[in-house]
């Protein structure tokens, strides 16, 4: 992890780690605002750091949500129901999409663009990473099983039976923080990333080439931004692309609560 650190905020973080450890005592818990809560995801936040707070927005009026992000360190985007294909201007293939939750993307695009602009640690996960790369100006394939021709199953009936390797591109922030090349994840999907938009980048495929995760191409501005088409909150702790994400994250939302 300490290279990781070191990717992320440069020769500034040996002092800010000095001052977290230093003040460890003082700093208020960590806030996370989640997009949708379940237990799964605020229990992988908590084995990362059992002090961890979340708020649940999906539950509030889309004006409260974004005045509570204020309040929030970090922003992470959860799995869930299909992204409207609208937003990417495929419209006409609605009807092969699965449940589709329009109060959902909007709320969601909405916490993006206000995360971003006050530069806020962001993490997507599954529909999160898709939802991410839409706002980005990217695309999504509709149906994997019908638009992109692979072996591999991204989707099971039992999604705790269904596992595939993920290979880590080299010179990416991702590989900067699981520092591996690769390595097995569960995951759940039939929609993933088609068209990645210029100011984002693909850091992992699966073996069939499908993009299995995104992160930015320029990095200046977001102290983290990172997208992943697994399911880390369903994985291990110990797998390199579960815990030391879960990690690195909370580790930079704790330095975005200094902010002030």
């Amino acid at each position: 992890m300490r290279n990781a650190f070191k990717y992320l905020t440069g020769a500034g973080m040996f002092i800010i780690l000095l001052t977290l450890t230093s003040c460890e005592n003082k700093i208020p818990p960590t806030v996370i605002a989640i997009s949708k809560a379940s237990d799964n995801y605020i229990n992988w936040l908590k084995r990362a750091d059992s002090t961890v707070q979340y708020v649940n927005l999906y539950s509030l009026p889309l004006d409260s949500a974004l005045n509570l992000l204020a309040d929030c360190d970090g922003l992470l985007l959860t799995g869930g129901e299909d992204v409207f294909p609208g937003i990417y201007d495929k419209e006409g293939d609605t009807a092969r999409c699965g449940t589709i939750d329009f109060y959902r993307d909007t709320l969601e695009i909405n916490l993006v663009l206000r995360a971003i602009d006050i530069e806020m640690p962001i993490f997507g996960i599954c529909r999160g990473e898709q939802l991410l790369n839409v706002v980005f100006g990217g695309e999504l394939f509709i149906d994997i099983p019908q638009d992109f021709n692979t072996t591999i199953l991204h989707r099971c009936d039992d999604y705790l039976t269904c596992f595939h390797m993920v290979y880590v591109e080299p010179n990416t922030f991702l590989h900067a923080l699981c520092d591996c090349d690769s390595a097995l994840v569960t995951t759940n999907h039939h929609q993933a990333v088609r068209v990645i938009p210029p100011d984002l980048k693909a850091n992992s495929y699966a073996s069939d080439g499908l993009v299995e995760g995104v992160e930015l191409a320029n990095g200046s501005g977001q102290p983290f931004f990172l997208a992943v088409q697994w399911h880390p909150e369903r994985m291990e702790a110990t797998n390199p692309l579960s815990g030391p994400l879960a990690e690195a994250f909370l580790t930079q939302c704790r330095i975005y609560s200094l902010r002030w």
